[in-house]
């Protein structure tokens, strides 16, 4: 079997997209992306859940991608969300995260119209056929209604182009599964509060939310463990899980945008649908940032 590229190990930052009243805050997007390279961020991920993409256009989304890869200038992989529910779309997605120098994809499955898992082969692999980007595979069933089984994702792992797999459906057999039956793909846990069970599965790292916050924290979690050090790992594992837990309070990326703003990043207002955090889920959360010396 062919060896597959490895995006990369260790934690990746599910980067917020900061926005004005009518557009995008660029200033502050360079701003996040020094704070990430300096707190030692193995991977950004754009226009991913956490960056709202549901309600950016993709000129929008092109140039988050654009000005992410150029401040970035090769220090780590910049991932380019770039899933849809309309296939046609996504290939259109794809071939611009390329154009504008992303190393690699987050395609998430479909939601709302969804799919069979027969559709899903044929929706990924039509994906994966128009680019020649590494391709990190979402599942995240909470949210689009559709789960990626094991046995799906061993067929779309015959592609070289799909090289690994964001697991967020919090199903501890089924990544067990995937881990057993798809070896020659790099899981990461999709989910900051599961980050230890995936890597004693043998997963790569993670795509994190509360990174944004402590990007030195959550690499260090998972380099810890790469070391041999599970006690170090887990230690910060526990650390962190009272933080995660108020930062999932809500739906995300309402938490961690809000703490983010609180920490002194002018990352704009959320966009519709998502409103302001509750008052006491935002107490709960500060509680939890000055435990972490955030405030």
């Amino acid at each position: 079997m062919k060896e597959k590229r490895v995006v990369f190990t260790g934690s990746a930052t599910a980067m917020v997209t900061p926005f004005t009243g009518d557009g995008l805050n660029l200033k502050t997007l360079d701003q996040l992306v020094d704070y990430q390279l300096a707190g030692g961020t193995d991977a950004l991920v754009v226009c991913g859940t956490t960056g709202e993409p549901s309600t950016m256009d993709i000129s929008e989304e092109a140039v988050v991608i654009s000005r992410t890869v150029e401040r970035v200038g090769g220090r780590v992989p910049v991932i380019a969300g770039a899933g849809s529910n309309d296939t046609a779309f996504a290939v259109q997605s794809v071939k611009q995260a390329k154009n504008l120098g992303a190393d690699a994809l987050l395609l998430v499955t479909p939601y709302y119209n969804k799919t069979s898992q027969q559709g899903l082969i044929r929706h990924f692999l039509t994906i994966a056929d128009a680019t020649d980007l590494p391709i990190l595979l979402y599942n995240v069933p909470s949210r689009t209604g559709l789960n990626l089984l094991p046995a799906t994702l061993k067929e779309l792992a015959k592609h070289e182009n799909i090289v690994g797999v964001k697991e967020a459906s919090g199903n501890i057999e089924q990544i067990a599964e995937i881990a057993c039956t798809c070896p020659e793909l790099a899981l990461y846990s999709g989910n900051d509060d599961q980050v230890l069970p995936l890597l004693a599965l043998g997963g790569k790292g993670v795509i994190s939310v509360v990174a944004n916050l402590l990007p030195g924290k959550t690499h260090d979690m998972v380099r810890l463990w790469m070391e041999g050090d599970i006690e170090g790992s887990r230690a910060l594992q526990f650390e962190l899980f009272p933080l995660i837990k108020a930062l999932f309070s809500e739906v995300n990326p309402i938490p961690v945008k809000t703490a983010l703003c609180d920490m002194g990043f002018d990352c704009g207002p959320l966009r519709l649908p998502l409103i302001e955090m509750q008052e006491a889920t935002h107490a709960r959360l500060r509680e939890e940032m000055h435990r972490m010396g955030l405030l």
